[in-house]
């Protein structure tokens, strides 16, 4: 099975690897990196962040966390400022929340967070236990506010989400949303979104799984709610499908000199996307991700060609 980092040592062609050269630098340098407004309020968010799931909480988990160091340094030096994460994502909360306090950049982060005590299924939520891990999390955090509390995987809605709202009613969050990245939840964060207050949703969209296209994108633009992205690489499979074959020679047209950057860029040019939080452990990664933030974004016919092109490589190995 091959992962990003064997994609980045073995694909071959022009732009296929990542190679920080000094073009490349040169152009992060130069670039700014897109904003975009979160619609409750008009502040505007760096497009590309980081997601702590994946292989951020497979280092989070060892004693070493330098490279999770380097991540933080890589993406704040650049303008990145959105970190999500969760308290079910092991290490990951903890160690960000005691890493970027040791590096003195707590005040930069858009530190985006997760409530969940509701368990699989309808399971109701204890909101004693719900209240604590938030609280929970402010400690980790060492922050005043939190930036975003998300009810995680449409655990228990009306319950969960009803103490998101008292904690930013009470100053200590900013903004409430909601998530999911399972495709037999979406009926349900529709019904949501429509009968709710809602600042943001989190959900799973990538070149080839388009599905929240069809409606929970247009909803969050009708009801004007941000719209976070996750998993933008297809959990990987986007890289393994890749394989060795060369970026296109039209990626150029949009300014993505990599495979993450023209991913990355597919899943910005759709209007309703506030900001992309893909996992890494790897400095490396997270300024190539930076690099899809920057430039030209695919027009609607850039964006059909990407779609053609992803739908046809071959499926990923051992699928």
């Amino acid at each position: 099975m091959i992962n990003r980092r064997d994609f980045l040592v073995t694909a071959a062609g022009a732009g296929a690897t990542l190679s920080l050269t000094p073009r490349l630098l040169e152009a992060l340098a130069q670039g700014q990196l897109i904003q975009r407004a979160i619609p409750s309020t008009g502040e505007k968010l760096p497009v590309i962040g980081l997601g702590s799931s994946a292989t951020f909480s497979s280092v989070a988990r060892t004693e070493d966390v330098t490279a999770l160091r380097e991540v933080f340094k890589a993406m704040t030096d650049r303008g990145a400022r959105v970190f999500d994460t969760a308290p079910s994502y092991g290490a990951s909360e903890e160690v960000a929340g005691k890493l970027v306090n040791e590096m003195g950049i707590a005040n930069k982060m858009f530190w985006a967070t997760k409530v969940n005590v509701a368990g699989r299924g309808a399971t109701a939520a204890d909101p004693a236990a719900a209240r604590a891990q938030i609280e929970t999390s402010l400690a980790r955090f060492k922050q005043p506010k939190i930036d975003l509390m998300q009810v995680h995987n449409m655990g228990d809605p009306p319950t969960q989400l009803k103490i998101a709202r008292e904690f930013k009613q009470a100053g200590k969050v900013r903004y409430v949303g909601i998530t999911t990245t399972f495709d037999n939840q979406y009926g349900l964060l529709e019904e949501v979104m429509r009968n709710e207050p809602l600042d943001f949703i989190g959900i799973d969209y990538a070149a080839d799984n388009r599905g929240v296209e069809e409606k929970i994108l247009p909803l969050a633009l009708e009801k004007k709610i941000a719209v976070l992205v996750y998993a933008p690489f297809g959990r990987t499979s986007l890289f393994r499908r890749a394989g060795t074959t060369p970026l296109p020679e039209f990626a150029k047209e949009f300014d993505a000199t990599t495979y993450a950057q023209f991913f990355l860029k597919f899943i910005l040019a759709h209007p309703a996307v506030t900001a992309i939080t893909p996992a890494t452990s790897q400095a490396k990664n997270m300024i190539d991700n930076i690099g899809g933030g920057i430039g030209r974004i695919p027009t609607a016919a850039q964006r059909e060609q990407i779609i053609k092109f992803v739908d046809a490589l071959p499926p990923a190995p051992g699928r």
